[in-house]
């Protein structure tokens, strides 16, 4: 068992940068591949990056050179830099944890304005 929360969004004008931080809990001995997501109104959630237990990254075309996901598994805790921000970017973040079963984070809202 799983619980993810997120935090770190907010609004930012474009060009700017924001810091995401996921911190996981519960029961389990390690976190396997963790993952940031996102999902703007009327469209499909999307994967913006994702990271394995040894650190192995992977980022969609939207954001490479931009965003830089990392993780500090002494502290249960994914991250998601993101720089170069544009409007586009303007969606709901969420954290996600590959076990056996895939879990979940509430979101965190991130904002970019023009």
């Amino acid at each position: 068992q799983v619980q993810l929360v997120e935090s770190g969004g907010g609004l930012v004008q474009a060009g700017g940068s924001l810091r995401l931080s996921c911190v996981a809990s519960g029961t389990f001995f390690r976190l396997n591949l963790m993952a940031w997501y996102r999902q703007a109104p009327g469209k499909q959630r999307e994967l913006v990056a994702d990271i394995t237990s040894r650190g192995i990254t992977t980022y969609a075309d939207s954001v490479k050179g931009r965003f830089t996901i990392s993780r500090d598994n002494s502290k249960n805790t994914v991250y998601l830099q993101m720089n170069s921000l544009k409007p586009e970017d303007t969606a709901v973040y969420y954290c996600n944890a590959q076990m056996i079963s895939a879990y979940w984070g509430q979101g965190t809202q991130v904002t970019v304005s023009s």
